[in-house]
């Protein structure tokens, strides 16, 4: 009978339920609509059958079940806010599904459970101190410290994020002004992209294209083509990015920084300009000693399996 552990991936769309054994291999995989549950304990309800309903399938015997969910803190178990989620206010989500399912449930972000996916079943296997960076529509990061991951005393650590790194800069979604994933995320390139169509008179296939049209891939390719805009945004992203890490480089002593999310996609594009300006601002003892890398989940089921990673570390705690 294989072990595993289960796996929730709650995004603003999707939900991806999954079964993985120890070593990140899928046994059995589910997705539903988050939206076509407004209520959270029919969404719960919902999950846990399905869990129990692919453990039947196989004959697995289940372990422990993890979470990743927007604004998910894991001192708590809670989804508190999230702004793209229609459940409002603070959720104990771990709470109501262990009542569904008695096992251990562990619960954090998405951004920290990728950061516990590329320890347990990526290229952080043999590190003890790294950071994991996620550039999505917007920028979520988890922080490992001494073979932990960093919590904090609100669960909140590592929101690198919502670092201010432009004074009076673009507006962000938390009503505050100049936060880093304003600039380095999907959203933030897709903005810079935009500002720089409105400044040059330069001919560019990005200008056929509405702003929702827009996305990483297609400022990625036309960066490939040579594309003089699309090779702007991008050194234009790196240079906050790298400033940006080169500080958080500085408090963490990092072996590696992964970049994982849809932008990570651009590879070389962005990782390149990136490490140069990590280079010239990072404090000289980490010059060319902190490597970046792109995530070894990147094309896998990155987040579902940083939920089932999460899982298996609350089964071993808790053996």
């Amino acid at each position: 009978m294989n072990e595993v552990t289960a796996g929730i991936d709650i995004g603003g769309i999707d939900t991806e339920i999954g079964l993985f054994g120890e070593t990140g291999e899928c046994f059995k995989k589910a997705t539903i609509i988050t939206g076509d549950f407004p209520d959270v304990k029919k969404f719960i309800n919902e999950c846990s059958s399905i869990i129990l309903s692919l453990r039947k399938e196989g004959n697995f015997k289940l372990n422990a079940i993890g979470v990743a969910a927007p604004n998910g803190n894991p001192n708590k178990g809670t989804i508190e806010n999230a702004v793209n989620l229609s459940w409002k206010g603070t959720i104990p989500f771990a709470e109501l599904l262990h009542r569904h399912i008695d096992l251990p449930v562990a619960l954090t972000n998405d951004a920290k459970a990728a950061a516990v996916g590329e320890k347990l079943f990526g290229g952080a296997k043999k590190m003890q101190n790294f950071i994991l960076i996620t550039l999505g529509a917007g920028l979520g990061s988890g922080i490992y410290v001494h073979g932990h991951l960093l919590t904090g005393n609100l669960g909140l650590a590592g929101e690198m994020g919502h670092m201010i790194v432009e004074n009076n800069g673009r507006m962000c979604n938390t009503k505050r002004k100049g936060c880093l994933e304003s600039y380095a995320s999907v959203t933030g390139i897709k903005r810079t992209v935009f500002a720089l169509l409105s400044e040059t008179v330069h001919e560019s296939p990005l200008r056929n294209l509405s702003f929702k049209d827009l996305t990483g891939e297609e400022i990625s390719k036309a960066a490939g083509n040579g594309d003089p805009i699309a090779l702007e945004a991008f050194e234009f992203t790196a240079r906050i990015l790298g400033k940006a890490l080169a500080n958080v480089i500085s408090l963490f002593d990092p072996e590696a920084v992964f970049v994982g999310g849809g932008l990570a996609r651009a590879g070389d594009l962005l990782l390149k300009p990136t490490q140069k300006y990590i280079n010239q601002n990072v404090f000289p003892a980490f010059e060319g000693k902190v490597r970046l890398l792109v995530s070894e989940l990147l094309d896998t089921n990155g987040g579902i399996m940083g939920a089932c990673a999460l899982a298996w570390e609350k089964y071993k705690m808790e053996k």
